[in-house]
């Protein structure tokens, strides 16, 4: 078997996660990754591109605990953690913030932040909580109110609180900006920047690809359930265009998204943050 590299992040220990010819699916006879090999690095935020079918989402619920590899291994700062569990996994210190609603809409914000923090003690859990209103004063003027009952916009900030209760190294996000106007598009990645700038690592996957990509530290582009290129933001700019190109059916390029310091970023079709590419 040859050797699984899929991101030049420093050598074994410096991988935050990493998944080691990975097969999974829904069926046994039809995986969706095939073969998968592919690093995150600690404090770093990858970022999966790919179109329809690549097997992002489901590499993400690999990542997880939520779907189990039929081969390959999945690590955790190097530990082999590929029969642990999601809850397991939690304990761990890795959160998933999944695609579309997660909360509990009949419960309150504060019972929602408290199951957040299940994995936690009792006393650990109320202080943890205390912690997620500090840095969300909105939420605590809302903490009676059932969750049901907040605006886009306030349900989408409980749930990524919710998913830092337990304070995560690792925090694993599918499609943060789905459903959303682009101004709480915006403020969904104004968080993510807080977190890359908290030094936890990040995983990504998002149809809405400029803002990804100028956020992201190291990009994978995904096809058929396989790694096709990987590099940073300014490796793959010259990739970056054409790829997306392909996802979308798009012929000509608009103007260029910022790139991750503040500078050009590659060349994408205009499409790529209107018309997504399906996942």
């Amino acid at each position: 078997m040859s050797e699984c590299r899929a991101a030049p992040v420093g050598g074994d220990a410096a991988v935050a996660i990493r998944l080691e010819h990975v097969v999974a699916g829904y069926y046994a006879d039809q995986p969706v990754l095939r073969d998968l090999c592919l690093d995150c690095a600690p404090g770093r935020v990858t970022v999966l591109l790919g179109p329809n079918g690549a097997g992002k989402s489901t590499a993400l619920k690999v990542m997880t605990g939520l779907l189990r590899p039929s081969a390959g291994r999945v690590l955790l700062f190097g530990r082999d953690v590929t029969q642990l569990t999601a809850h397991e996994l939690a304990r761990a210190g890795v959160a998933f913030l999944p695609q579309g609603r997660s909360l509990f809409p009949e419960l309150t914000v504060e019972d929602n932040l408290e199951l957040g923090g299940w994995v936690l003690g009792r006393s650990r859990r109320s202080s943890a909580v205390q912690a997620m209103y500090e840095r969300y004063p909105d939420l605590h003027a809302k903490r009676r109110v059932p969750a049901g009952r907040l605006s886009g916009g306030q349900q989408r900030l409980l749930e990524m609180s919710r998913a830092l209760v337990a304070d995560p190294k690792i925090v694993v996000v599918d499609e943060p900006s789905v459903g959303l106007s682009p101004i709480l598009a915006e403020r969904s990645y104004e968080e993510l920047r807080r977190l890359k700038q908290e030094g936890r690592t990040v995983v990504l996957v998002d149809q809405n690809v400029r803002p990804a990509i100028a956020l992201a530290d190291y990009i994978v582009s995904m096809r058929s359930g396989r790694v096709e290129r990987a590099g940073t933001p300014g490796g793959l700019a010259a990739d970056l265009s054409g790829l997306v190109r392909e996802w979308l059916g798009v012929e000509q390029a608009g103007a260029e998204p910022p790139g991750p310091a503040g500078q050009p970023g590659p060349a994408l079709p205009a499409e790529a943050s209107e018309r997504r590419p399906a996942r």
